[in-house]
């Protein structure tokens, strides 16, 4: 067996990718000798150390940002993410990001991922998609979460006000995800095989009129942009939706005044991840959290419920 997988194996608190690290960085020895290969063939009556230091302190800054916390306990937490506020530091946006609120949040409760003291980011929302995100604080626990998301046991639901009304109410969208041909800031349903395979389920959860509707998608894969670019790709773009919302369906003039402010003053995709469900990664109990969709999304939903008022 190679000696990361049998690591690995004898190791379940360590990902893969955090024990190749070790072997790469020296921590592994054998009989005194240090083996640095992951690939290195394990033989019969063999015994290995393996020094795990400290977890380093993370690059991104600590940065008190206000967190509407659903769940916490020493594996993991689930956060309420407003619109607005990105998940990872990244080129254009170095602070003001979850994970600098996570690390300011959690302190040393955070007992590293991958070796450094971060909170481990299993999944991502768009920066103007709201709703319910899990993190890892360590490294069992990221090994987990992230096991569930690649077996597809993880349980997603989103809600979405969309222009017009999907037909038929519910169905399956396929369709590879990959760069738009002519703009590479997006992405678009691309024939194979350009792309990856993406799969979105929707159900009409309430019209409004011919305008606009409300709907709840559910994930099969995750690819970027995934709900976005397949709710566009079947002709029912997002709601206020800048990237792939940018033309404006005729529809629209059928709102009322009230509703057509309010749904141009909105400043996001009217998205929301609205349920997440995992197995936790030490107790192996079935958790579920809800979300309320956020205000703004309740107050379009009231406007044109009320106009469409006898």
């Amino acid at each position: 067996m190679r000696l990361d997988r049998f690591l690995a194996d004898a190791l379940p608190d360590l990902s893969r990718s955090r024990i190749k690290a070790l072997l790469q960085d020296g921590h592994v020895t054998e009989s005194g000798q240090t083996i640095s290969d992951p690939s290195y063939r394990v033989k019969p009556q063999m015994t290995f150390q393996v020094s795990v230091p400290a977890p380093e302190e993370a690059a991104p800054a600590p940065q008190a940002i206000p967190l509407t916390i659903v769940h916490e306990d020493a594996d993991l937490l689930v956060v309420d993410k407003p619109a607005g506020l990105v998940v990872h530091p990244g080129p254009g946006q170095p602070d003001g990001t979850l994970v600098n609120a996570l690390i300011a949040h959690c302190g040393d409760s955070l007992s590293g991922v991958g070796g450094v003291k971060r909170p481990g980011i299993v999944h991502r929302l768009d920066k103007d998609t709201s709703g319910l995100i899990v993190v890892a604080k360590n490294d069992a626990a990221h090994k987990s979460l992230s096991a569930q998301f690649a077996d597809r046991s993880i349980d997603r639901s989103y809600r979405a006000l969309v222009w017009g009304v999907p037909m038929p109410p519910s169905g399956r969208i396929e369709g590879n995800i990959g760069r738009h041909p002519k703009d590479r800031k997006k992405m678009a349903v691309v024939a194979p095989p350009r792309g990856k395979s993406a799969a979105t389920r929707y159900r009409l959860l309430q019209r409004f009129g011919d305008a606009a509707s409300l709907v709840e998608c559910k994930l099969e894969t995750g690819r970027t942009h995934q709900i976005r670019v397949h709710l566009t790709h079947i002709r029912h773009p997002i709601i206020g939706d800048p990237v792939y919302g940018r033309r404006t369906p005729a529809r629209k003039n059928a709102l009322s005044e009230d509703a057509a402010r309010l749904i141009g003053a909105l400043n996001r995709q009217a998205l929301h991840a609205a349920l997440i469900g995992f197995e936790h990664p030490r107790t192996g109990e079935r958790l579920k959290f809800d979300s309320e969709l956020p205000n703004v999304m309740k107050r379009i939903v009231s406007v044109l419920n009320r106009d469409r008022a006898p």
